[in-house]
């Protein structure tokens, strides 16, 4: 079971934390960091709002890092770095345009501060890094900052609106006093008129753009139940892993499988997760399509609840067909193989949810 856990962290990336009583193993703890929902979404933000080139620093495993730089959608990935590293490849990038460092840890910090914008996640992250950055996001969500640069960028274009009407107006109404068309009683009636539409336009930066990617109150409030829902049945899916890292092959030619813990899984399955994507298909999937515009943006939600009903169904027949005392070597592999594909859809369906109802979901009601 030791060579299990160790090949299961080597492909999860986890760290593997062996637990001892009386000088003897008895167990092992997985450790895993997981990729933020919002991370994608931000990454093609970003791009979308200018930025050119994305690079994830870290000081983590080379494998880890290359592994969420793939997720992300990041164009380079710089691992094992300690805060001189981090440093070196921040005064690097800089010879190629502006940075923009984001971070939460200490060892974010002299980072941080060489960048030219650094920007610290204060929710989770390190009283250091919070005072190294010169913008510091109290949200512990990342898609935040791709918001803040669009604001940013909102105002600086309304704020440069402001100008050129009222200084463009300005001359014009000079040039007609000059030529003694606008006399100066006049004229300064009419500057104090170009004076209130020049600050008319500057206050449309503290209205809040429209924006069709939002939430209803009332589908925000059935978006957190479905949440809810969705964190009671996270255990079933770990589960359907836990079961085919179990299975065993029958050692001599008249030995049976126990498929006992399958069965019981199976149950779990028909009885808790079925009903759940189900409800997430008839209630959560139009809730998105509403909010992001249309049904391409669901398609692939729609499609993986089609696949985890028919890898159920293909698991009940599977079982349906093999009674415990038939259970042979060939049988078992098959049953692994329908497992670890449930398992695999199960994950990424749980991604492409999370990711589609990050920007969505009321803050904190996303796992």
């Amino acid at each position: 079971w030791v060579r299990r856990v160790r090949r299961r962290a080597a492909l999860d990336g986890s760290l593997t934390v062996f637990v001892g009583v009386d000088g003897r193993v008895a167990g092992a703890v997985l450790l895993e960091d997981p990729v933020r929902a919002d991370a994608p979404r931000t990454v093609r933000v970003l791009r979308a709002a200018g930025v050119r080139r994305v690079v994830l620093l870290t000081g983590d495993r080379w494998d880890t890092a290359r592994a969420v730089g793939r997720v992300v959608g990041v164009d380079e990935v710089v691992a094992e770095q300690d805060p001189a590293g981090k440093l070196e490849v921040i005064r690097a990038e800089a010879g190629e345009g502006s940075t923009v460092m984001v971070g939460d840890g200490i060892n974010d910090a002299p980072a941080l501060a060489a960048a030219d914008v650094g920007v610290a996640l204060a929710a989770r992250g390190a009283t250091a890094s919070s005072e190294a950055a010169d913008v510091v996001l109290t949200t512990d969500r990342v898609d935040a900052l791709a918001e803040a640069i669009t604001i940013a960028r909102r105002s600086r274009r309304i704020a440069l609106q402001a100008v050129v009407v009222g200084m463009g107006l300005s001359v014009v109404a000079m040039g007609l006093a000059a030529v003694g068309l606008l006399r100066p009683a006049v004229g300064a009636v009419v500057q104090e008129g170009i004076d209130v539409l020049a600050i008319a336009v500057a206050l449309r930066a503290v209205v809040a753009p429209r924006s069709p990617r939002r939430l209803t109150p009332a589908d925000a409030e059935a978006a957190v139940r479905l949440w809810d829902e969705h964190d009671a049945v996270l255990p079933v899916v770990e589960e359907v892993r836990a079961v085919a890292d179990a299975l065993e092959e029958p050692d001599g030619p008249d030995a049976v499988a126990d498929l006992a813990g399958a069965r019981t899984l199976l149950g779990r399955l028909e009885t808790e997760l079925l009903p759940h994507e189900l409800h997430d298909e008839a209630v959560l999937v139009p809730m998105l399509t509403r909010a992001l515009g249309g049904h391409d943006a669901t398609a692939a939600l729609s499609r993986t609840h089609a696949e985890i009903e028919q890898e159920v169904v293909r698991l009940r027949h599977l079982l349906d067909g093999l009674p415990d005392a038939e259970a042979t070597a060939d049988d078992v592999v098959e049953l692994r193989r329908v497992l670890y594909g449930l398992y695999a859809v199960l994950r990424l369906h749980d991604a492409l949810e999370r990711e589609s109802a990050a920007a969505l979901v009321p803050h904190g009601a996303t796992p």
